[in-house]
């Protein structure tokens, strides 16, 4: 029965012409009415890309990745035969250790799991706390040696629960209290797995310094690696980072060209040092960042498993070496301070980028990244969002969802295209550290941070709830995060009490990772360890960084600005908006400068429209509002635009007069001898216009470097 209903619908289709590429773009010009079908309905990306509005199977007919298979080489479908899901690997930034036990226990028991530690700054950095106190505890967790690990570890087995851990420029420290830790409590080493990873030149344009000679982290690379092939093989060593250029404003293209140039670097100074190349490949993982341009990031990150299998069999790698492991965490560049349950539709789309794109493990941003450390529940949130995805949509079901349609595969293959040109172009300089100190990545992802952040400021790139959609009334959530002050104050004097050990130079050692985790069992610091290895008290390198941000910052920085100063002088910034005629007449002008208003704080004051010029006039004036709009239709303002703005400014000198929309040169003249003082429009920049207001109005002074705004 269903067989025939089947060839009944199918009967039924056969009786339309199958109408051809050509006949659909002929009709589909004829409906945009003389505009452009290439600037109305091709989207060019930050990477360079001209996406279509319709990709047909013709598209794909001669990609050369398009048979392969899931579990095979190049594995651009992924590195595994049947699908396997992703470790739900949510990071944990408590600052101390008891704490952090407190927090880990609970989340290991609601769903998390792989044990995905975060290092305050100190801690990565090889220091003491009592070295750096002012930034203990602030991004992370604060270790100082062995015993820290045996409090944040307690009743925790690392047999099975993995690891997700950056350990800075040197990972060696933190490995040996990790394994010291296990010897003391007589836990079987060779079962840790996951991730205690070094990536010493992310470290170093993140920061744009290095504390240790780049040769000596390569030793202590290989050596950690050699140790850790030995005594625990499901442990890797090296976790590269792509997230600092993604968090720096770059493209998927660079952020891959970048992550995939460091993963040469790092084969070539393991295998020099004595690892072979199958081992080294395999002790590699690689952190990607996603985004939220879904597609891209879904191809992306088909794309870095297939380019990182070329390099690989290049190096003489075979199948199972190819294979990248891979773990993404949802974009911090996307993430908001205002609005922030918005994140969390924000956090639980990128998550869902990077599942379909065959991620590893996955890190989904808590909604409140941007404004604290994450508290109990928004890490459930976040944690639920990737077992939603897991386990209620089933996405973990299905090896390489994104398989097969003609839009991922044609856009996996011009990423991996484009990206492979620029890693060629990286290596032409001499490879990615070489071309970290002529500045050359530098360069491009500030070049594409700069586009980004001027359609953000035109509002052209949108952020729900901070430059469009604003929620006026929003108000301060009540879930602050706990004040950690008290425990890091503590932790510190419990440090500052411990005895000294004396360690000597590790740097000759033919075994410095077996001497190391000796040193951590008779009570070694983690400085005393790290300038034992190499860590000296200045910077040894010095590069110009890549400073991670986020893209909303500068309209929060209005806003701040503008409700900080409310508070200061009981009197908000306020809009009245001149209306003119009936609502139809005034509506689409009224909503457009209300929006454009309202994400910079404003008060925008509303009503129903004026008949007159006097009557919107003396509303204005009566209304006591720092800046006057005037909204309607292009013929209402031809009557009215400037009597209206001559009564107001005769009876208030004081007030800002503007105009919705955007007149002929020769209005716009007539208009500001009237006593206009500029026009708002779709096509100005928000942020810039906005930022001369506040200056204008006092608000913003010279000294605020940040709101220095362009010509308009």
């Amino acid at each position: 029965m269903q067989d025939k209903m089947t060839e009944k619908i199918v009967d039924l289709f056969s009786e339309f012409d199958i109408p051809s590429y050509e006949q659909w773009r002929e009709v589909t010009e004829n409906s945009l009415k003389g505009d452009s079908f290439e600037k109305k309905l091709v989207t060019e990306t930050y990477e360079g890309f001209l996406l279509q509005p319709m990709y047909r199977k013709e598209d794909t007919d001669n990609l050369p990745l398009l048979q392969s298979l899931p579990g095979k080489a190049p594995f651009t479908r992924g590195t595994k035969i049947l699908p396997g899901g992703w470790e739900i690997s949510q990071e944990i930034n408590v600052a101390t250790p008891s704490a952090f036990n407190e927090v880990v226990t609970h989340d290991l028991s609601r769903g998390q799991t792989s044990l995905n530690i975060v290092l305050d700054t100190p801690t990565k950095g090889g220091k003491n706390p009592n070295e750096d106190l002012l930034e203990v505890g602030k991004g992370g967790l604060s270790i100082s040696g062995v015993n820290d690990v045996a409090d944040a570890l307690k009743d925790i087995n690392l047999a099975n629960v993995s690891i997700h851990l950056n350990a800075g420029a040197n990972s060696l420290p933190i490995l040996a209290f990790f394994i010291a830790h296990l010897e003391q409590g007589e836990q079987p080493v060779g079962k840790l797995h996951g991730c205690i990873g070094m990536d010493p030149l992310a470290e170093l344009v993140t920061n744009g310094t290095l504390s240790y000679e780049l040769e000596e982290c390569y030793s202590l690379m290989a050596d950690v690696t050699k140790w850790a092939i030995e005594n625990t093989p499901n442990l890797q060593t090296v976790l590269i980072h792509g997230n600092v250029y993604h968090d720096g404003g770059g493209s998927a293209v660079e952020e891959l060209a970048f992550t995939l140039a460091t993963g040469v670097e790092y084969l070539h100074a393991l295998i020099t040092r004595g690892v072979e190349i199958n081992k080294a490949a395999s002790s590699i993982r690689f952190s990607f960042s996603v985004g939220s341009d879904y597609f891209m990031e879904v191809a992306k990150l088909r794309a870095a498993r297939t380019l990182w299998a070329k390099i690989v069999e290049t190096f003489g790698g075979n199948e199972e070496a190819q294979k990248m492991t891979m773990h993404a965490r949802t974009s911090a560049w996307t993430k908001t301070v205002f609005d922030p349950f918005v994140n969390m539709l924000r956090a639980t789309t990128e998550a869902f980028s990077a599942a379909v794109g065959g991620a590893d493990s996955i890190h989904v941003s808590c909604f409140d990244e941007a404004i604290q450390k994450s508290t109990t529940f928004s890490r459930r949130i976040a944690r639920n969002a990737s077992i939603i995805l897991k386990e209620e949509a089933h996405i973990a079901r299905t090896s390489d969802p994104a398989g097969g349609s003609w839009y991922v595969e044609v856009l996996t293959n011009e990423i991996a295209n484009k990206a492979w040109e620029l890693f060629q172009e990286t290596e032409v300089n001499g490879g990615i550290f070489q071309s970290m100190i002529k500045g050359f990545p530098q360069k491009l992802v500030q070049q594409t941070a700069s586009k980004k952040i001027r359609n953000i400021a035109l509002c052209k790139d949108v952020f729900v709830g901070t430059n469009m959609y604003v929620n006026m009334e929003e108000k301060v959530g009540d879930w602050s995060a706990n004040d950690e002050t008290s425990q890091i104050n503590d932790h510190i004097n419990q440090v500052k009490g411990r005895a000294d050990i004396s360690v000597e130079s590790l740097a000759t050692k033919l075994n410095k990772t077996k001497a190391s985790i000796k040193a951590a069992k008779r009570g070694a610091s983690l400085g005393e360890l790290a300038k034992a290895l190499g860590r000296k008290s200045e910077a040894i390198l010095s590069v110009k960084g890549i400073q991670p941000t986020r893209g909303a910052i500068q309209f929060e920085e209005i806003r701040q600005t503008v409700n900080a100063n409310a508070e200061k002088t009981g009197k908000r910034q306020s809009v009245f908006l001149a209306n003119l005629g009936s609502i139809p007449s005034h509506k689409a002008q009224a909503d457009f400068a209300a929006e454009f208003f309202g994400v910079g704080g404003f008060d925008v004051i509303q009503n129903n429209g004026f008949a007159s010029a006097k009557e919107a006039a003396d509303a204005a004036v009566a209304s006591n509002a720092d800046i006057v709009i005037i909204c309607g239709k292009d013929e209402a303002y031809q009557q009215l635009a400037i009597p209206l703005t001559m009564s107001i400014k005769k009876e208030a000198e004081q007030v800002t007069v503007l105009l919705a929309g955007n007149p002929s040169k020769e209005d716009k003249v007539s208009y500001k001898e009237a006593g206009i003082f500029e026009f708002v429009h779709a096509d100005l920049n928000c942020y810039d216009f906005l930022s001369q207001l506040l200056l204008k109005k006092g608000v913003l002074h010279n000294d605020k470097t940040r709101f220095q705004p362009s010509n308009i």
